[in-house]
């Protein structure tokens, strides 16, 4: 007969778990992170037992004391885990059993492994998105250094990755503050919705035990407690919401990977990297390759995969818990792990960028980039829009003709497409001329640059 100490339900059954079954459903090994999250809602949960009458003050002394021994040994790294106790939470009770007697044993009461992992999630997942909301500022502050030292540099704006219109670098790099302070917004929000307690729902439909639930949320420092004791325990809204708000985080890194491998293609030449973050190649001495932003591509594949299985994972679920929900972990730990690690890597990767103001420059004379420029020139001297357009779609194709840039043409040759242009149109034709023209809020003018590094600088120091 199996020993009864080594499973809560071993009374109900006959005969043991198959060894093949223990290894198939543990989650030992890898819920073992929650570990010290798992420590800090059983220490609630046993002051609030307490303070309603349930656990004695001499219990949750040795309770006490007992989870600061076991926590001790964790950090140390000399905790023993037991694949035949299955998960986290078996482990640290069977410990804190060993160590303390009935007192550990008490520990339990009132609530169910079902709502006790549901709150050892809340309180990892809330930590973690804290600390990527850190490194998602720091990236943002080392966007702002580099765009701030390229507040004027020219390049190309592109659209179907063809030469559009003249831009600064530092409004390029601007676009993905954006998109990060909007990453911000959504972790913040995550949080918001994550930070709900479960504890107290028991298996499913509460406990008879007089508990104050509100007690424990302030304890953990959760905003609210969960309303519904099914939904409470079978809920994974919030690991679901905070995986789609992370591969959006990953997208918009991907993104700034691609423009980078580009840019650092000869072809462009546009910036250089640091050694450290290129590799070489095996066989072609010459080679350096952009092998961290390639990867950043890659992994979020991977944590795209993520969203899908755990949206996969519940979609099937009746009320309340299910084993499937062990599931949960893995694509959520792993995307954590993906994310934090490449918000660090970028971040450093972006203050090693080398750019060359050069290169950019000449890729904007190739694409006639001021062409939009010479219309609304000709629309200021009174000309439809659509007819300028017209006259300077013709003036393109023969200065393409001729192999020259637009401001290349003499005055004589642009008159020939509108009696309208005079001597003045050389100052739109030029980037310098094009950039500052668009002088207003969320424009490339280099004006309006700094303005916006000012605005982010601000929200940051206030975050």
């Amino acid at each position: 007969m199996q020993d009864a100490s080594q499973k809560t339900w071993s009374g109900r059954f006959s005969e043991p778990v198959a060894e093949l079954v223990k290894r198939y459903t543990a989650s030992v090994f890898f819920d073992k992170r929650l570990a010290e999250f798992d420590i800090q809602g059983s220490l609630a949960h046993a002051q609030m037992l307490n303070k309603v009458g349930v656990l004695s003050s001499e219990d949750l002394s040795a309770i006490t004391d007992g989870m600061a021994k076991i926590l001790s040994d964790i950090r140390a790294g000399s905790f023993e885990w037991s694949l035949d106790l299955e998960d986290v939470h078996m482990n640290i009770e069977k410990r804190l059993t060993d160590l303390i007697g009935d007192a550990g044993k008490r520990l339990h009461t009132g609530r169910s492994r079902n709502d006790q992992v549901a709150t050892d999630i809340r309180l990892w997942l809330r930590h973690e998105i804290d600390s990527l909301i850190a490194l998602a500022n720091d990236l943002q502050a080392a966007l702002l250094e580099l765009a701030e030292a390229n507040a004027e540099t020219v390049m190309p704006g592109f659209t179907h990755l063809q030469v559009a219109q003249p831009i600064t670098f530092g409004h390029h790099l601007l676009a993905y503050v954006e998109m990060l302070a909007r990453d911000v917004e959504r972790l913040h929000d995550t949080r918001r919705r994550t930070n709900r307690l479960p504890l107290g729902s028991a298996a499913l439909a509460g406990t008879s035990y007089p508990i104050d639930r509100e007690y424990v949320a302030k304890q953990l420092g959760f905003d609210a407690v969960c309303y519904n004791s099914l939904d409470a325990v079978s809920d994974r809204d919030f690991a679901i919401e905070f995986t789609a708000a992370a591969a959006l985080i990953m997208t918009h890194l991907s993104r700034l990977s691609e423009e980078l491998v580009l840019w650092m293609n000869p072809r462009f030449g546009f910036i250089d990297m640091s050694d450290r973050y290129c590799t070489g190649s095996s066989i072609m001495p010459q080679k350096k390759n952009p092998d961290v932003p390639e990867l950043v591509r890659g992994k979020t594949g991977r944590v795209n995969g993520h969203l899908v299985s755990l949206l996969t994972l519940m979609k099937g679920q009746p009320l309340a818990y299910n084993k499937d929900n062990q599931e949960d972990k893995e694509p959520l730990f792993d995307t954590v792990d993906t994310v934090s690690a490449t918000l660090r890597i970028v971040a450093d990767m972006m203050r090693g960028v080398v750019v060359k103001p050069e290169a950019m420059r000449r890729a904007v004379k190739q694409g006639y980039a001021t062409a939009t420029d010479l219309a609304d020139y000709l629309v200021k001297k009174g000309l439809p829009f659509r007819d300028a357009h017209e006259a300077v779609a013709l003036a393109v194709r023969y200065a393409s003709e001729q192999k020259k840039d637009l401001e290349e043409l003499s005055l004589v040759e642009l008159g020939t497409f509108s009696p309208l242009i005079s001597a003045d149109v050389f100052s739109v034709l030029t980037p310098e001329g094009s950039l500052a023209s668009r002088d207003h809020i969320g424009g490339t003018a280099p004006k309006q640059v700094r303005a916006a590094i000012l605005r982010a600088r601000q929200r940051l120091a206030g975050a």
